[in-house]
């Protein structure tokens, strides 16, 4: 987790975290979505509350502001790469924050003893696509 952190504020990219007395309540970051130049304006978001955080409304903080500190480092697109057609807790937080269903990949994934989808979901930032970046 260090190392990630490292690798994406190395990046200039935003790496936050909310926490209280007793410790870390959630995190979210942005990394580059591919690393060949053509989607340097792209990038995956990644969210994470403990289980006890969830539903007090700090998924959707994390997420408002790293829209808004992936904005300033230069991401026109974030993309959320949904481990799991049955998380509806980060299905709906996307959604509420204005993605958009793009897609399903059926069964590419193996956790948790067995096959997960992967929902893909994604949201202009800035100037989006509406114009080239200088």
């Amino acid at each position: 987790m260090a190392g990630r952190r490292r690798d994406v504020l190395a990046k200039g990219l935003p790496y936050l975290v909310v926490e209280d007395a007793g410790g870390v309540l959630g995190f979210a970051y942005c990394n580059w979505f591919k690393p060949r130049p053509a989607y340097r304006f792209s990038a995956e978001d990644s969210i994470y509350l403990a289980p006890d955080a969830q539903g007090l409304g700090l998924g959707r903080l994390l997420l408002t502001e790293l829209m808004a500190q992936a904005e300033r480092a230069g991401v026109r697109k974030l993309i959320a790469v949904i481990g799991d057609s049955a998380n509806n807790g980060s299905i709906e937080l996307h959604k509420a924050c204005g993605f958009t269903h793009v897609g399903i990949l059926s069964a590419c994934g193996w956790k948790f003893d067995r096959w997960l989808d992967v929902v893909m979901m994604e949201r202009s930032i800035g100037l989006g696509s509406s114009a080239a970046p200088e």
